[in-house]
């Protein structure tokens, strides 16, 4: 299902422009049969696609990837106007959705090919083989803030596997999800191979049964939690990512110039809705001030609106102004200061920057994910510190670590409980496709991008050839008792060394 004509005989869902709440396109509301049948077409899709190979897979991807590049500006426009974001911040997420899709199809191959591996001393006369085949369907939830990147970061390492996709967008973004698919199908692909199905969480939901053979979810952890319990009723796997509350370290020798550049894009950026997106800063004290300083000017020269031309955006998600809201509110409540904004900040569709300085770690503004132009800046009396607090989180996505010295950063990135660091630079990892994504604890698991990636949507296999008789005949029930000592010597030698 990927047409853009509303039903004409089931409900339907519209997708708003949240700059203003203009229609921009109505779209059909997939229920469990509709599902259920896009998911058998994938299927059938899935054996062509396996009779494909890989060479003929990857001209198929590169064309597919060639043809979203012709028509770059159709796609921005439409990110800019379902999100909000500027028009800008919507080209560069088409860059990086066409990055990825190119890398995971230029080096599907080689990463899941057939390899050999060591049989060992007591099998040495097996060769032994591992390869990772498709999985078959694939199912994709999409999140609504990178509603291209995000997900296609799933949908190409997938296709690249060897899988049929079917993917459910956010119902903020179903616009984006349906252009996708139809580009795709624009190809002359004679199978589904790439279906999208436009609904509300009832259509995810219903998704998550009908039988797809792994699925992947991106969106808030609670939701998550509610994904993987719909999936465990068919043992369905899952990759989860739930979000993050990503810290940024500076150290007393960092640049501060760079830091704070990088901290502002992090925190203020697509109105602060990435998932590891900066929420809390910690700073070494004896530069607290001097970066404080250099931080708010840069916060201040920001201009956000509605325009597409406007610094950032506005919140797309209506009911996360709320939860903007409420955080502030706890963070001046329990003693935080706020050296820019406020309260007053948060809008009916814009939440101006706010920056929270001094703020407990207890308040929801340091331990919930907020999703929006708000950020904490505490200090610390050195890194180890900024480590500990940035661990005692319960998200473990992304961070980032500013120090003068790379040796330092990279020491310091070990000790960080995340699934992703970049040392001197912000989110780094995510423009470098051969680097897998994913985090830990309330930020989920699994990993999508590189070669992580697509082993994620590939299923391992384990193949053994005898090259020739065993010198030890082991597996038999008529074992000789000279190998059974011999075994038995193996096993005192291996103690000895021990």
């Amino acid at each position: 299902m990927t047409t853009t004509e509303p039903s004409k005989t089931g409900p339907t869902l519209a997708s708003l422009d949240p700059r203003d709440g203009t229609v921009l396109a109505e779209y059909p509301i997939a229920g469990p049969e509709e599902v259920a049948l896009a998911v058998e077409r994938a299927r059938a899709a899935a054996r062509w696609w396996s009779a494909q190979g890989p060479r003929g897979r990857r001209e198929w991807l590169l064309e597919y990837k060639r043809a979203i590049a012709s028509r770059a500006d159709e796609l921005a426009f439409l990110i800019s106007a379902e999100t909000g974001k500027p028009d800008e911040d919507a080209t560069l997420e088409v860059m990086l959705t066409v990055s990825h899709l190119e890398w995971a199809a230029k080096n599907a191959d080689r990463v899941l090919r057939r390899r050999s591996v060591s049989a060992g001393l007591l099998m040495s006369n097996q060769a032994a083989y591992v390869e990772y085949q498709p999985y078959g369907v694939v199912g994709a939830i999409g999140p609504w803030n990178y509603p291209a990147f995000t997900p296609m970061g799933t949908l190409s390492y997938a296709m690249a596997a060897g899988n049929a996709v079917v993917f459910k967008p956010s119902e903020l973004t179903p616009g984006v999800g349906v252009w996708l698919a139809e580009v795709w199908n624009s190809l002359g692909a004679s199978q589904p191979l790439f279906q999208t199905i436009t609904g509300d969480g009832a259509t995810g939901a219903a998704l998550c049964r009908a039988g797809v053979d792994k699925l992947a979810f991106t969106g808030s952890a609670a939701t998550g939690r509610k994904v993987m319990a719909a999936c465990a009723e068919t043992l369905t796997p899952v990759v989860i990512e739930g979000g993050g509350k990503d810290a940024f370290l500076v150290d007393r020798d960092a640049d501060l110039d760079s830091a704070v550049d990088q901290a502002v894009f992090g925190a203020m950026g697509n109105a602060g809705q990435t998932c590891a997106g900066v929420e809390r800063i910690y700073v070494h004290r004896e530069v607290r001030d001097a970066f404080v300083h250099k931080f708010t000017a840069k916060v201040r020269a920001l201009t956000p609106g509605t325009s597409v031309t406007s610094s950032y955006g506005p919140m797309t998600l209506p009911s996360q102004i709320d939860i903007v809201r409420r955080h502030v509110e706890d963070a001046l409540a329990r003693g935080g200061t706020a050296v820019i904004g406020g309260e007053e900040s948060v809008g009916e569709r814009v939440v101006e920057p706010v920056v929270l300085v001094d703020v407990p770690e207890d308040s929801t503004a340091i331990t919930e994910e907020t999703f929006g132009p708000t950020v904490v800046i505490n200090s610390v009396a050195d890194l180890e510190e900024a480590v500990e607090k940035a661990n005692a989180s319960s998200y473990g996505l992304g961070g980032a670590i500013f120090t003068g010295s790379r040796k330092r950063g990279l020491a310091l990135a070990e000790k960080l409980d995340v699934g992703m660091v970049s040392v001197n630079a912000f989110l780094a990892f995510a423009g470098i496709p051969s680097l897998p994504f994913g985090g830990s604890g309330d930020s989920g698991f699994g990993r999508i991008h590189g070669a992580d990636g697509l082993r994620e949507f590939s299923r391992p296999k384990a193949i053994t050839a005898q090259k020739f008789a065993a010198p030890l005949n082991l597996m038999t029930m008529t074992r000789k008792p000279r190998d059974i000592k011999v075994v038995k010597w193996m096993l005192a030698n291996v103690q000895g060394k021990l």
